[in-house]
């Protein structure tokens, strides 16, 4: 038995490792190598011939090659020495100036050809030559010369002198044989045309170069069509090789670069000065390859900043340049459409975003040469420059950089972007002056659309690239027209134009118009590129025509609303009245000249209804909800990238995918912004002074309004789902950790940022698919109005309803909801019901309020108890049904909203309407300081904390009250209800829906400052009289009856800038601004942050001020008493019996209600229940229900209330005579409890 037995018979697997074939026999000679080998070995010998085969080739190549080049090379030999014998030169070095001119025109042409068989720029002679012949032909004097060759080896000469020929040049590895006998040829003893001119003197070497420039200027003024149809892409490509060179060419001596300026120059100006068939094609090359230097300034500059180009300015025919540029823009959008039109040359310069702005700055620069840098308003209304600038300037937006000097390329993102000078800055800078601007529209009598198209994209594209002037860009685009008494409006002139739109036509008769203006359907693959939003691709260029529509339809809505923030309502309804005796009499102003007529209104309201609907309710058709967005920020609006017009997809490009846009690039975000608020604005008018027909507003036929608000609700269920219902994190959270640039906390701060991205990007993600499943909801929070007020209500309670299912786990009842707890509450310390439970002390109930329940957050949503307490802390008795909680929300936003004689939260205006204390932060910061408190300490900060923790929870106690539908009497002022409004409107776009700050809203807050403004917009002498500049005086009380006064500026050293009759529009808006957002902007955001704790703010969005104030207070409308008594409960003897009777007492008490007035049924109304105002939906929806007990049957005692249950405690009076004595007595009295 073997030790290493296994039990198996097999014979183990043998594995060889070594890779050495283990059989000694296997390598012996004579043994047979199967068919494997023989396979391998024949394969082997394959690859050798063929390698052979292939060595044997190439170097029958490299001889065939060699020997070309040689017999050539023997053959130009040949004719250089027949050229020299008949020219009389020997070894080509015979001096120029010994020439003499040709005797006929047979005789130089003929040389011309001669030399043109032979010449190579890169033989020293052959320069020397070819200075010969154009020296001869100059002195001949002679007609009818073929100057075309001549131009033609010029540019050839200067092309390889600086080493920039563009001419393949092929570089053969010789074998050592090859290379030995070339070395060895006589040939290549001569010098190179580099190497010799580098090798002579300098000023042999100024010499040859100035002799070529000559030539070349003496052969195109001879032949200017032909060297402009031919040679004018060549021409000017190598005068702009040569332009580098020659700056770089004595780098110690920059006089003689500077000495040959005038030379060179004119040999730039000789094809651009000839007018003829071809000379628009001089001008594209001179575009495309000599403008598109961005260092060109620099290139040119000799005897002062600028000089040569300055000079060249006086050559250019501005015209003829823009035809140029324009022809070749056109040309890249029709290969971008689908042509089959290969792309030229030119073309491709123009792809580059660093030519286009080259191009860009220099084309502007002309224009302001021309003009000596003044006078703006000359070239800025000129339709060539309006169209050449509005067309580069938006194909630059995405990539331009004004603010840190670089543009970077979006055809290849890893390409860092490149730098440009300041003279391009300069140019840029130059669009943004009131001169350019307002000059834009000095010429709008002319009725040419194709002009307000380009002046619109050419305005939107401003605004896209100087984001921090662009109120100055639209108040000076509204001064533009105004400063010139024969020209339109400027809102009225593009307000025209839009209107003959076939796309402001089409929308407006039917929305479904909308929606096909708008898809992408441009006939792509569905790749990255394809997300984007384009108007419909057609073969007859319909696409650029939608593009010049939107563009118009934008720009009118961005002025239009900059018009409308500082238009007071007078001016705005003298616009509608327009054409009567009155509004005549009271004169007119710049802004009431800017109001449209009400006909035109109702036309703009209609289309951008139907536009709106289609943004919101088909949001998810018209941006996929997979696109992958870029953050932050929008995209231009002006233009499409050249990459697009090239066809060029982004993954082709290497550019990141771009938010969903339209066809001229603008972001759907932005068109629902421009749309959301504009028409808000305009329905802000109406809801003031009605002044459209009733039911303009409303949008219902789209929906099937018997199953709208259960399909609302859906939707809201979804979004629950989806945890928008989340709380929204405070936006400002960060701006104090913003602010801490600590050293060493980079890497922290960084991290924060990457969080701050992945939180929009999931806000971003959540929002694309509320599009896709809550079309519905999104028009209820940005154009609610599409919805009548009264559905709008019933949704808003259902919401409610849901919330308060979902929070109290199906229990609604708040006695049902607090059993439920107190079983699923064994441990009394984790009682919730502890939280909700407070005494409060009469005289104090906001202060015992705020602390008991401010800790609560949220849960303040849950049914409370509260106990009423005297000064010994006594509890009082009460009926507790629900009254309790109402009386003491009574109680607390009552005692809130009075003026205390201490620091007042709110204060109200002189219609009585509250709004938050603009003071009370400076007034509390002064009381600190006056204690003592340093302003740097943990507990300055701390009371100062306090005071906006007062504001959030005063928030959630009207929160609290719109919550539980319990009606209070206040009324807030409509500029702070808007806020509560437009709050919601963050889901979409918050920086053109969200509250905007005007001059109306002024008038609710401070009337003698609305007055004051209004006289210094209408004032027609000089404002600068007035002495004002850029700064605020705010004043608070500091006790005592006196006042503290704090000057700040309204912008950035506002102290040094003045307000003159050109910037008073700005004053006003910025001064309307502060007053309105900017100094109560703390006190709000709490107010606010409270209120969004109760009720969602997309809640709020669905109602405008008026219809929110409904919703706090009740109905303004009269009160309907048939409903009160189908919605009245009775106690006591009051009770109905089986017959259905009511009490005689109670007969006589409607008759008595139904012959009051409704000032006397209000007054009834609010002594029972504390508001004067019934409930939004009727009586039916009264929480508490409207009760009355009997009080007796004594006939002098009057009756009395318990508001906290909305009971009307009523004797039993015999007569009506006695009933309306007894009853208004009470009400005027305030009868309550005392008198009872």
């Amino acid at each position: 038995m073997f030790q290493s037995f296994t039990g198996s018979s097999r014979r183990p697997r043998q594995v060889n490792l070594s890779g050495r074939n283990p059989n000694p026999f296997a390598n012996a000679a004579g043994t047979g190598t199967g068919k494997s080998t023989a396979l391998a070995n024949a394969q082997q010998d394959r690859v050798q011939r063929q390698i052979e085969r292939d060595r044997l080739n190439a170097a029958q190549t490299l001889q065939r090659t060699w020997r070309g080049h040689a017999c050539r090379r023997k053959v130009r030999a040949m004719y250089r020495k027949t050229w020299d014998s008949y020219e009389g030169v020997r070894d080509g070095h015979r001096t120029i100036e010994e020439i003499s001119p040709y005797s006929s025109v047979e005789e130089a042409n003929l040389h011309i050809l001669m030399l043109v068989t032979f010449f190579s720029p890169r033989q020293a002679g052959d320069v020397e030559r070819l200075l010969r012949l154009c020296g001869r032909i100059q002195l001949s004097n002679l007609e009818q010369i073929d100057h075309s060759r001549l131009v033609t080896m010029c540019l050839e000469a200067l092309e390889y002198i600086h080493g920039q020929s563009d001419k393949p040049r092929r570089q053969i590895v010789l074998p050592e044989a090859l290379a030995s006998s070339a070395e060895s040829a006589p040939q290549r003893t001569a010098l190179n045309s580099q190497q010799y001119i580098h090798s002579q003197s300098d000023e042999r070497r100024c010499q040859t170069i100035d002799l070529l420039l000559e030539a070349l200027a003496s052969s195109a003024e001879s032949t200017p069509q032909r060297t402009a149809l031919h040679f004018s892409q060549q021409y000017y490509r190598t005068m702009m090789n040569f332009t580098r060179y020659n700056a770089h060419l004595f780098p110690e001596d920059p006089e003689a670069v500077q000495n040959r300026m005038p030379l060179l120059l004119r040999v730039l100006a000789i094809p651009l000065r000839s007018i003829h068939s071809e000379t628009l094609r001089a001008y594209e090359g001179f575009a495309s390859y000599y403008l598109t230097d961005i260092h060109l300034s620099q290139l040119l500059s000799f005897g002062g900043a600028n000089q040569g180009l300055k000079e060249l300015s006086e050559h250019v025919n501005l015209h003829l340049l823009a035809r140029a540029i324009v022809d070749m823009i056109q040309s890249i959008q029709g290969q971008g459409q689908g042509s089959s039109v290969e792309a030229s040359s030119s073309d491709y310069q123009m792809r580059q975003p660093t030519n286009r702005l080259a191009m860009l700055a220099h084309f502007i620069y002309f224009h302001r040469a021309v003009h000596d840098f003044g006078h703006a308003e000359r070239y800025s209304s000129n339709e060539d420059f309006v169209v050449v600038v509005s067309e580069l300037l938006s194909s630059l937006a995405d990539e331009l950089d004004i603010e840190s000097k670089t543009i970077r390329d979006s055809t290849n993102s890893d390409r860092p972007p490149v730098e440009f000078s300041e003279f391009i800055k300069t140019q840029l800078t130059s669009l943004v002056t009131q001169q350019s601007v307002s000059g834009m529209l000095l010429r709008t009598e002319a009725e040419s659309h194709g002009l307000a198209q380009s002046l619109a994209g050419f305005a939107l594209t401003l605004l896209r690239l100087f984001p921090q002037k662009g109120d100055e860009i639209r108040m000076w685009l509204y001064l533009g027209a105004t400063n010139a008494s024969s020209s339109t409006p400027a809102v009225k002139y593009f307000w025209e134009a839009v209107k003959h739109t076939e796309c402001f036509q089409a929308i407006m008769i039917d929305p479904r118009a909308a929606f096909n203006l708008l898809r992408v359907s441009d006939g792509r693959p569905a790749n990255a590129s394809s997300l984007a939003w384009k108007a419909p691709r057609n073969s007859g260029g319909d696409l650029v025509k939608i593009e010049d529509e939107w563009r118009l339809v934008f720009v009118f809505m961005e002025l239009y609303i900059f018009v409308l923030k500082v238009m007071d309502d007078d001016e705005f309804f003298g616009g509608i009245q327009a054409g009567s005796l009155d509004s005549v009499s009271r004169g007119s102003s710049r802004t009431r000249d800017n109001a449209l007529p009400l006909r035109d209104v109702q036309d703009l309201t209609t289309f951008l209804k139907n536009l709106g609907f289609t943004l919101y309710f088909h949001a998810a058709d018209l941006a996929e909800p997979t696109e992958i967005e870029r953050f932050p920020g929008v995209n231009a609006f002006g233009r499409r990238s050249m990459n697009d017009t090239l066809g060029m997809s982004a993954a082709q490009s290497g550019a990141a995918p771009a938010k969903p846009t339209i066809a001229t690039g603008a972001s759907i975000e932005y068109v629902k912004g421009l749309v959301t608020g504009l028409i808000r604005m305009i329905y802000e008018r109406d809801s003031r002074r009605a002044f459209l027909p009733k039911d303009h507003w409303l949008m219902t036929s789209p929906f099937d309004m018997d199953t709208f608000i259960p399909a609302v609700v859906s939707e809201e269920e979804r979004r629950g789902r989806l945890g928008d219902d989340e709380e929204d994190e405070d936006p400002h959270a960060d701006e104090e950790e913003e602010q801490l640039n600590l050293i060493g906390t980079g890497r922290a701060h960084q991290i924060r940022h990457l969080e701050r991205l992945r939180k929009e990007q999931r806000k971003a993600s959540r929002k694309r698919y509320l599009q896709a499943v809550a079309p519905r909801l999104e028009i209820l929070q940005n154009m609610p109005f599409f919805i009548p007020f009264a559905t709008r209500v019933q949704i808003f309670r259902e919401f409610v309803r849901l919330d308060q299912l979902k929070r109290r786990d199906g229990l609604i009842d708040p006695d049902t909801w607090r059993v439920a707890m107190v079983h699923n509450s064994m441990d009394p310390e984790r009682n919730e019901l502890s939280k909700h439970h407070a005494k409060v002390r009469r005289e104090h109930e906001f202060d015992d309020a705020y602390e008991q329940f401010y800790t609560l957050g949220s849960g303040l949503k849950e049914p409370i108890q509260i106990t009423f307490v005297d000064q010994f802390d006594t509890p009082e008795a009460g009926i507790d049904g629900g009254g309790v909680t109402k009386e003491f929300l009574t109680s607390v936003t009552s005692q809130a909203f009075s003026p205390s004689g201490g620091l007042d939260l709110f204060v109200e205006n002189d219609q009585h309407l509250l709004y938050p204390n603009p003071a009370a932060v400076d007034e509390k910061k002064y009381l600190l300081r006056e204690a003592g408190i340093d302003p740097t300490s943990p507990e300055f900060r701390s009371e100062l904390q306090d005071l906006y923790q007062r504001y959030e929870f005063l928030g959630r106690i009207v929160g609290k009250c719109l919550y539980e539908g319990i009606l209070v009497d206040i009324s807030f002022a409509g500029f702070f209800l808007l806020k509560w409004a437009l709050t919601g409107g963050d889901g979409s776009a918050p920086n053109e829906s969200g509250y905007r700050a005007n001059l109306n809203d002024l008038k609710d807050l401070d009337e003698g400052l609305y007055q004051g403004l209004l006289k210094l917009k209408n004032y027609s002498g000089d404002v600068e009289d007035f002495g004002l500049n850029f700064t605020v005086t705010d004043t608070y009380n500091i006790g005592g009856g006196k006042t503290k006064a704090i000057t700040r500026d309204l912008c950035h050293d506002g102290s040094q800038m003045t307000v003159t009759n050109a910037n008073r529009l700005i004053y006003i808006q910025y001064m309307a601004h502060h007053r309105l957002s900017s100094q109560p902007a703390a006190q709000t955001r709490a107010f606010l942050r409270g209120l969004s704790t109760m009720i969602q703010p997309s809640w709020l969005s669905m109602f405008n001020q008026s219809e929110l104030q409904t919703l706090i207070g009740g109905a303004a409308s009269s009160i309907d008493v048939a409903d009160l008594r189908r919605n009245t409960q009775y106690g006591g003897v009051y009770v109905i019996g089986d017959d259905g009777r009511e009490h005689p007492s109670i007969v006589l008490f409607w008759r008595v209600m139904e012959s009051l007035d409704d000032k006397d049924r209000r007054a009834v109304l609010k002594f029972v229940t504390s508001t004067p105002r019934a409930p939004l939906l009727g009586f039916v929806s009264l929480n508490p229900k409207f009760s009355i007990r009997d009080a007796g049957d004594d006939q002098v005692r009057l009756p009395s209330t318990s508001t906290c249950v909305n009971l009307l405690k009523l004797p039993r009076f015999k007569d009506e005579a006695t009933m309306r004595e007894k009853l208004l007595y009470a009400v005027n009295a305030g009868a309550g409890f005392d008198l009872s």
